[in-house]
């Protein structure tokens, strides 16, 4: 069986710090040591919250140019994403996230209709989504995997909140917290095999860090500095990049590998050719 190669998954680990990911994900890491994957210290936009930088991910755009200046604002995005510019070019769209994701690309406020969608009509055209902050790991990369097996999309965004929820209860300098990037990497080991196999790009990063007061917000390098692990199927990593990226080049990056148009929004480069 023959696959599009212009397929790709976006796990977005949410409060996901950096070195938290270098130290504790050896599955990924052992990925960047065999030269499969490419590793990148990716510099956060401000504020370092989730809904914000939810929509610059997917934008390419600062939150003081696309409006979502805080995790208050409910509302469609108003910019070109990466979801609409996919089924605008007849791609095929699925995400398993946070509620907030279906209220910035699918409907707003978010009802409880609105927890599982297959509708060819709207941007997230097969979406589940959760509204618990301590939804499990483990169910939301089984549902990732369903999805990939049943509907095959080009585009997928897989978004776990179990970092983010056990920094806020513990705190980024916790066994608790280390742990839990550890049973994440578990996780994407038992997957990321079948999806290279499948013909995805995937890219593993996310929205913003902790620290050890359990939040996050501010601008320091522990809540601003996380990771990306970029895996491209049929091309070889290029290891651990020595200079940091700019968060803002992850939406025109995705849309290189998806084969979308580039808006003129999404002003800084892909990384990939």
């Amino acid at each position: 069986m023959q696959f599009s190669f212009s397929k790709v998954i976006f796990v977005l680990s949410d409060g996901l710090r950096y070195d938290t990911a270098t130290n504790e994900m050896g599955f990924l890491m052992h990925l960047v040591e065999q030269n499969i994957a490419s590793l990148y210290k990716v510099i956060g936009e401000l504020p370092s919250i989730s809904r914000p930088m939810y929509e610059t991910l997917h934008t390419g755009v600062p939150p003081i140019e696309h409006g979502i200046v805080s995790n208050r604002v409910v509302r469609l995005s108003n910019m070109p994403n990466i979801f609409q510019l996919a089924v605008q070019a007849g791609k095929t769209t699925a995400a398993i996230a946070y509620s907030w994701i279906s209220e910035l690309y699918n409907r707003a406020p978010f009802e409880i209709e609105d927890r599982e969608v297959d509708d060819p009509s709207l941007p997230i055209q097969h979406g589940r989504f959760y509204t618990e902050d301590d939804y499990p790991d483990v169910e939301c990369f089984s549902v990732a995997a369903m999805l990939v097996r049943k509907y095959f999309p080009d585009y997928l965004l897989v978004l776990p909140s179990g970092m983010d929820f056990t920094g806020e209860t513990y705190g980024s300098d916790t066994p608790e917290y280390r742990t839990k990037a550890s049973q994440q990497d578990l996780l994407m080991a038992n997957l990321i095999p079948e999806w290279l196999e499948k013909g995805y790009h995937i890219l593993v990063s996310s929205d913003h860090g902790m620290n050890a007061d359990r939040s996050h917000g501010g601008a320091t390098a522990e809540v601003r500095e996380v990771p990306l692990f970029l895996i491209q199927k049929n091309r070889c990593g290029e290891g651990i990049n020595p200079s940091p990226i700019s968060m803002l080049q992850i939406a025109p990056t995705i849309c290189t590998l998806l084969g979308l148009p580039i808006p003129n929004s999404m002003k800084m480069p892909s990384i990939v050719c």
